[in-house]
Parts: structure tokens; sequence; C-alpha cells
């Protein structure tokens, strides 16, 4: 399905849609509907189970927005946050490089200098995307931040952070405190950080306002410890950075085994990695065929990174792989950088005596880019059917409940919705149209359960009724008691959690 036909079947849905939407919209902002805010919430509630499930030591916390401008100082984000831009001197429509440079270089431009970039620009005859002009200008740094005026006399400068991983960082003394002052510590933030892009594009892929989910795991780097023996065997489907520089994209099965053995991975590294993979596999369901966990090169990381993969997904709304998340090994550059800036020694003392500055290794992921992802890979035709495969327990919508006939079953059909709903599922109640439109309006929605009350449900009485119940997948019906409702729909609507044990 083609970008601009899922958007459209999106917003007929109410999905999502742009923001002031009556005024025309704003660039790179986009706000949930009804289904959109529920699979969103379902998404980051299943990040949060499958990856701060991997230790009792991991915890979430919800931290301020804004930063001080002393905190994106230390952390090198007013230096570094930037991309580069091109504008065009015809139109005056500004870019970002690798947008102007996608057709010709569409492995991207990080870690190339303005001069380099001004090359490829030059000679490989790239033009304007708005008006089709050569006329561009040498690229620039542009800072990507926020910034906002603080306090009443305005003199004072805070910006939105850019990321929410700097949050967790400054919260590291207070958790080290709160928690059992031992190392492995995760600290989870799932929440908003905001980038003045340079051209939003691809609806929620580059956005202005958006949701990060990131698990920043501080550990001890001479004895980080995991049970890898559970991931040796697991096959990854990588694509080396040794390779990509020397021409090739192509997608290599490694066993997570060799990666250490051969790869020069640390076992800590690979572990994590598995586990980030296995999320996009095993519980947002993506095909393994359409995922690849790609390495950046040294050029190519973000200047706080010595390992990173990116978790990508082929995309056919988007024209092929895109970035869905990220593992990044960022050593003790947070801690540090925030240790000079503040004047205080973040290190630690453990157990024994010995005092350390914990390493950060980082698990992100995009809660708006899987929103978009999981309509890409699991909504499409089944013969003259519009179904969203969602997998039951990300639906946002558990369980529909239509009565046959408005008049003689919606009564005992909205009884039965408000039971379900007072026993904690997603519930929707419908009675317009057909037993086959509402059918279709569910498909569409991606609801895994429609529950038909009829006659012989009335029948029965409240206390032996039974109902239809038809599965969105493979469209088989059964008559079940309503009793036995909850309990099978809660278990087939279960998220799957990590294997620890």
């Amino acid at each position: 399905m083609k970008s601009d036909e899922l958007y459209a079947l999106l917003r007929r849905r109410g999905v999502l849609w742009p923001t002031a939407e009556i005024y025309g919209g704003a660039q790179g902002l986009y706000d949930y509907g009804p289904l959109g805010a529920a699979l969103k919430r379902r998404v980051e509630e299943a990040w949060t189970a499958w990856f701060v499930g991997l230790s009792h030591d991991y915890y979430v916390i919800d931290p301020a927005e804004l930063l001080p401008e002393a905190v994106v100082r230390a952390s090198g984000h007013l230096e570094n946050f930037t991309d580069p831009e091109v504008t065009c001197e015809n139109c005056h429509k500004a870019f970002r490089a690798d947008t102007i440079l996608e057709k010709v270089r569409p492995e991207g431009v990080d870690g190339l200098t303005p001069a380099e970039i001004a090359e490829i620009v030059r000679t490989r005859g790239a033009k304007c995307p708005n008006c089709g002009s050569s006329a561009l200008s040498v690229p620039r740094a542009f800072n990507m931040m926020f910034g906002v005026d603080f306090g009443v006399t305005g003199r004072e400068r805070v910006f939105l952070r850019p990321e929410t991983a700097q949050s967790s960082y400054l919260a590291f003394p207070r958790m080290w405190d709160v928690g059992r002052r031992a190392l492995p510590l995760g600290i989870a933030v799932v929440g908003k950080a905001y980038r003045n892009e340079i051209a939003p594009r691809q609806v929620l892929f580059r956005m202005r306002a958006f949701t990060q989910s990131e698990l920043q795991i501080f550990f001890d780097p001479e004895r980080f410890s995991v049970p890898f023996d559970r991931v040796r065997e697991e096959t990854l489907p990588v694509v080396r950075a040794a390779r990509r520089e020397a021409g090739s994209e192509a997608v290599e099965p490694v066993p997570a085994e060799d990666l250490v053995r051969s790869g020069g991975l640390p076992e800590f590294y690979v572990y994590h990695l598995v586990h980030s993979y296995r999320f996009f596999r095993d519980v947002l369901g993506f095909p393994a065929g359409r995922l690849r966990l790609l390495e950046k090169s040294d050029r190519e990381r973000a200047f706080y990174n010595r390992i990173q993969f990116d978790i990508e997904a082929d995309l056919e709304s988007l024209g092929g792989f895109k970035e869905l998340g990220a593992v990044h090994y960022r050593g003790d550059y947070d801690l540090g950088r925030h240790s000079a800036g503040t004047g205080k020694d973040l290190s630690v003392t453990l157990t024994g005596g010995r005092t350390v500055l914990p390493h950060v290794l980082e698990l992100t992921s995009g809660p708006d880019r899987t929103v978009w992802a999981l309509a890409d890979l699991h909504l499409g035709r089944d013969g003259e059917r519009t179904v969203w495969h969602l997998p039951p327990y990300l639906a946002p919508v558990a369980v529909e409940v239509f009565p046959l006939i408005p008049k003689a079953h919606g009564a005992a059909a909205l009884a039965l919705a408000d039971e379900l709903g007072a026993a904690g599922l997603a519930v929707h109640y419908d009675d317009a149209g057909t037993i086959g439109k509402r059918y279709a309006r569910a498909d569409e929605a991606g609801s895994p359960f429609c529950v038909t009350v009829d006659g012989e449900t009335v029948a029965e009485g409240p206390n032996h009724g039974t109902v239809t119940v038809r599965d969105r997948d493979s469209k088989a019906q059964s008559r079940v008691p309503t009793g036995d409702l909850v309990g099978r729909i809660f278990r087939a609507t279960r998220s799957p959690r990590p294997a620890l044990a």
C-alpha cells in the first residue's frame, strides 16, 4: 500500500490526523484519534513489559520535558545535535541533505563533512525536490533543539528535551539511592521528545514532537554478566558495517554466538540486541524477512556511541528499510559529561569498595514509527475486505459487541458490553448497519473478536446465555457461554514477556 493511500485510510478511521487540521495542519505534528491513541498506548505498554521486564532492577520514571541550558550544554547537544541543511536558492525551501540526495545516495550522509556533502550535491546533479532547481547552497549545520524562555524575566533559557535519555542520566544519582545501590541499574522513560526537523516528512517517521521509549542500563564494564546461553543460538539478520563500506547491504544470517566469537561484539551487547530483535519479531509480529539489524560505522554513529545497530523494517509504504529502534553502547560518555558539567563525581562505590563510573547501554524505539509500521506490515486486503492483522494484545479494541437485531437484542448486548468493560477489556459496542458491515468495520480496526448477541442469548437468560464469537483472522464462528468470554479473551490478548528462566 502506498504512503498516501495508507495515510488516507488511517485518517478516515480516526487513527491519526494533522494537528490543527481545520487550520490546514502544522508541519511535523500529528494528533492520534481513538484507535491510534489506544494502539500507541498498547505499543508503549508492550515495550515496557518486554524491556523493563528483563530485570527486577529496571524501573520506569516520568521526568520533566524541559531541560536547563546547562544540561544540554554538558551533554553535547548544543554543539553536536545538528543535521546538514541545504537551501534551494531558487524557491528558498530548506531540506535535510539526505532528502536532497536520497535518490543518488540512498545510504544517507551520516559521518560526512559539509564539504563532502557539497561535493556529492555538485557532482551527482542533485535537484531541489520542490522546484527542480540545481541551485543549492553549501550545507550548513542546523541545530534541531527548541529553546524556550523560562521564568518571568525571560532571561533564563531552557530547552524541550531532544531525547528522553538525558532525563535518565540526570536521575541516576537519585535512583542509585532509591534502588539497591547495585549495578546493573536500568532507568526507562516513555515520553515526548522534540526536534526542530528541517523538513518533516513521511508522516510519523520525521516529526517535530514524538514519543520515545528508551531504557538506559547503567553497568560495570568489567562485570556485566548476562545469561548469554539463552540467546547464543538465535540467528540474527545482520548487515555489518564493513560489508556496507565494501558496497554490499545484503543481509547476512549470523548466529548470536558468532557475533561475539568472531564478530568482536561483547556478550552483553549481543544479548540485548537479540531481545530487541525479538521484540519486533515476536511481540509486534513483524515478519523476520522484513527485519534487519544495520550496524553503523565509526563515521555514521552518533557522537556518543561506541557500538550502534539500528533495527530496521522493510516498509512498502515508505519504499524500503526504515529505522524503528536501536541498541547503543554509549560507554561512560553521558555520566562523564554530566560529572564535568556539575563538578560532581557521578561514580558509585560497589560492594567490595571498588569505585566505578558506570557505562550505559541504551535500548530505544519509536512508538510513533511503530504504529505506522504496524499499519504497513499488518493492514491489507483479504479478498474483498480490509483487515488489520494486529497481534490481539495490541489491538485498540479487544472485542466488539453486536446485537443481531438492535431493537430486540440491544439491551442484552449493552449489558454484556458493560460487563466485559468492567472486567478490564477494551470493548466497542456497534449496532449500526448490517452484521456484515459491522464485521467489516471491526476487521479494518483490527479488533480480534466480535461477539453477537441474538435471540438465543436472550432466551437462555443472563446467567446461562451463549453468544456467537467470530475470530478476525480465520473468520471462524463458535458458540461460547457468556461466562467464559472474559477468561477466553484475556488469554488471547496477553502480551508476551521475555523468557528469563
